[in-house]
């Protein structure tokens, strides 16, 4: 593939990537979980309740899943309410 070709590529996975997050920081939201997307829209942080570290969430695994924690906890792109619940879970711990 020439090199036009695979840079417009990337972008349209960025910006499939950046969507689900968007969406996903969303539904967060509506939870009462605070969540912050990247301005280049790379990775979503969702902020702990009570002091401690964030949890990157980032889009992976070719635009199928959402993942964080090392890419040890994931879950499909296409469940964002699941997504959202399990995140909302982990974000309390």
């Amino acid at each position: 593939m020439n090199p036009i070709m695979l840079a417009a590529t990337n972008g349209l996975g960025h910006q499939r990537d950046g969507r689900a997050l968007a969406q996903l920081r969303e539904r967060l939201t509506s939870l009462g979980v605070e969540a912050e997307l990247l301005p280049d829209n790379s990775a979503l942080i969702v902020r702990r309740p009570e002091p401690g570290l964030p949890v990157w969430v980032f889009v992976g695994y070719g635009g199928a899943y959402f993942s964080w924690q090392s890419a040890e906890r994931r879950h499909p792109v296409g469940d964002v309410e699941g997504a959202a619940s399990v995140l909302a879970e982990c974000a309390a711990k």
